[in-house]
C-alpha cells in the first residue's frame, strides 16, 4: 500500500462479521482457561495480553499503523511524547552512560536529557545540528550509547541532516534516535535516511484536533544490536528480572527493541495510552496525509507574507528560499514541512503583546500542530520570568511569536496576522 492508503486501513484488517473501525478494547485483565496459559505469555512464549499497563489491543493496533507509515519493525504507544523520548533513550542507556544529542531540540526533550536523566547518571553531550561529521564525531565517549535529534526542530525549526548524523552514530556502533513529530511520515520518514528508532509526539499533528495526549517508538528492525553487545547489555545480556530472556538473541533485530521497552519500562514505569486515546489517535491518522498537505500549504503562505512585513525583522520557516535550512529541506522534505511558523517583531515586548492582543483567528495556546490555528509569545507567557537580555542569552528574543498555521483558509491567516501587525 501507498503511505495514503496505509493512513487509512493500515494496523487492522477486519475479518468476516468484525468491526469495520479499529474495536475499542476497554479493559484492563484478559481471561485465561489455565494458569499455562497465563505463564506462557509471562515467559514472552506466546503472544496474547494479560494487562493493559503493558500491552492492549486497540493501542498495538494503532501502534501497528504508526509503523507502516515509518516504514518500521515494530512499534508502542505511550502516554506521550515525553513518555516516548524517555524510553527510546533509557532502553539502551543507564547508569555510566552517555548520549550525543543536537542542541537544537524540544525544550522539555532538553531538560529530560540534561537535567532529570542526569540524575540517574546518565550524562549528555549537546552539538549543534550544523555540526561536521568531525565535530560530530568528536562528542563520542566509549560509553555513548545513542545520538538523538529532531528532524525539524520545535520551536526553533532547525532541519537535521538525517543522513549525516546516522553515519557518524554507525560509525561508533550507536543508533540514530530522530524525533519526527513535526514533519510526520507523510512528509518525512528518517527510517529511509538511516535513523534506527523514531519517535513522536502523537499529540500534535497526528491527533491533529487537541484531543488526547500521547507518544509513539517505532524501530527500524535494523541496527544489529549483538554486533555492538558490549554496549548494550540490556538488551544482549539475559534479564534477571524478566525470567533471564535476552531480547537481542530471542527475538531478533525486528523485535528486541520494543519487546524490551514493553515488557521492561512499560511494566516499571506504567506510561501506558488509554485505549480510548488510541482510537481517538487513529481517527487522526486516518486523515493525516489530507491534513499534513494543508498544514504545510498555509505555513509557506503565511511564512512568506510575514517575510515582506517591514515590520518583521526575521521569519524562520525551511521552506522558505533564503532560509538556512532550504537545502535540508529540499533533501528531507520535499513534499512540505509543517504549519509552524516562527519570527521575530521589531519593538519587542511591547510590540508582541499589542500584536497578540489583536489577533481574531489564532488562539494564545501552548500547543502547536493542531488543526485550529495558534500561536504564542514566549517572552509573555511560557518564559514571562525572565528579563529581555536573559531571553536574547538563550535565544528567544522578547519579540519572537511561534505561529501554527492550522487547516483554516490561508488567506483567512495572512489577513489576521495582517491586521494584527497594524495594531503594533
Amino acid at each position: 500500500m501507498k503511505l495514503n492508503t496505509k493512513c487509512v486501513q493500515a494496523g487492522y484488517t477486519p475479518k468476516n462479521g468484525e468491526p469495520r473501525q479499529i474495536p475499542i478494547v476497554q479493559s484492563t485483565t484478559f481471561k485465561y482457561d489455565t494458569s499455562e496459559d497465563m505463564g506462557a505469555l509471562f515467559d514472552l512464549e506466546a503472544s496474547g495480553y494479560f494487562y493493559s499497563r503493558l500491552q492492549n489491543p486497540t493501542c498495538d493496533m494503532v501502534a501497528a499503523k504508526i509503523a507502516a507509515l515509518e516504514g518500521g519493525a515494530a512499534a508502542m504507544l505511550t502516554s506521550s511524547g515525553q513518555a516516548a523520548n524517555f524510553f527510546a533513550l533509557f532502553n539502551i542507556c543507564e547508569n555510566g552512560g552517555h548520549i550525543v544529542a543536537s542542541s537544537s531540540i524540544y525544550g522539555g526533550t532538553f531538560n529530560l536529557i540534561s537535567v532529570t536523566m542526569a540524575k540517574m547518571g546518565i550524562q549528555t553531550t549537546f552539538v549543534s545540528p550544523d555540526a561536521s561529521e568531525e565535530e560530530l564525531a568528536a562528542a563520542f565517549r566509549p560509553n555513548t550509547k545513542a545520538l538523538f535529534g529532531e528532524t525539524i526542530a520545535n520551536p526553533a525549526l532547525t532541519v537535521l541532516d538525517i543522513e549525516k548524523f546516522a553515519h557518524v552514530a554507525h560509525a561508533h556502533g550507536v543508533p540514530l534516535i530522530v524525533d519526527n513529530t513535526f514533519p510526520t511520515p507523510v512528509h518525512c520518514r528518517p527510517i529511509e535516511w538511516g535513523a534506527d528508532i523514531v519517535t513522536h509526539s502523537t499529540t500534535k499533528y497526528m491527533d491533529g484536533h487537541g484531543s488526547c495526549v500521547g507518544g509513539a517508538i517505532v524501530d527500524s528492525g535494523k541496527f544489529d544490536w549483538l554486533a555492538h553487545a558490549d554496549k548494550f547489555p540490556g538488551l544482549c545480556e539475559p534479564d534477571e528480572s524478566y525470567h533471564g530472556i535476552a531480547y537481542a538473541k530471542k527475538f531478533g533485530q525486528a523485535g528486541a527493541f520494543i519487546t524490551k521497552a514493553t515488557a521492561q519500562l512499560m511494566r516499571d514505569f506504567g506510561c501506558s495510552q488509554s485505549p480510548q486515546s488510541a482510537f481517538i489517535l487513529n481517527l487522526g491518522l486516518e486523515s493525516l496525509h489530507v491534513r499534513m498537505a494543508r498544514h504545510a500549504e498555509n505555513g509557506q503562505a503565511v511564512a512568506e507574507f510575514l517575510s515582506s512585513s517591514d515590520k518583521v525583522s526575521a521569519v524562520n520557516f525551511p521552506g522558505l528560499r533564503g532560509n538556512k535550512y532550504y537545502p535540508l529541506f529540499t533533501k528531507y522534505l520535499a513534499e512540505g514541512a509543517c504549519g509552524v511558523v516562527s519570527f521575530e517583531l521589531k519593538g519587542g515586548r511591547e510590540a508582541a503583546g499589542k500584536f497578540m492582543k489583536a489577533l481574531k483567528v489564532y488562539a494564545i495556546e501552548t500547543h502547536v500542530a493542531d488543526a485550529r490555528s495558534c500561536c504564542l509569545n514566549p517572552a509573555t507567557s511560557t518564559h514571562r520570568q525572565m528579563s529581555d537580555e536573559q531571553l536574547a542569552a538563550a535565544g528567544i528574543p522578547a519579540g519572537l511569536i511561534r505561529l501554527s498555521c492550522g487547516l483554516e483558509d490561508k488567506e483567512d491567516l495572512v489577513a489576521d496576522l495582517k491586521q494584527a501587525l497594524e495594531a503594533v
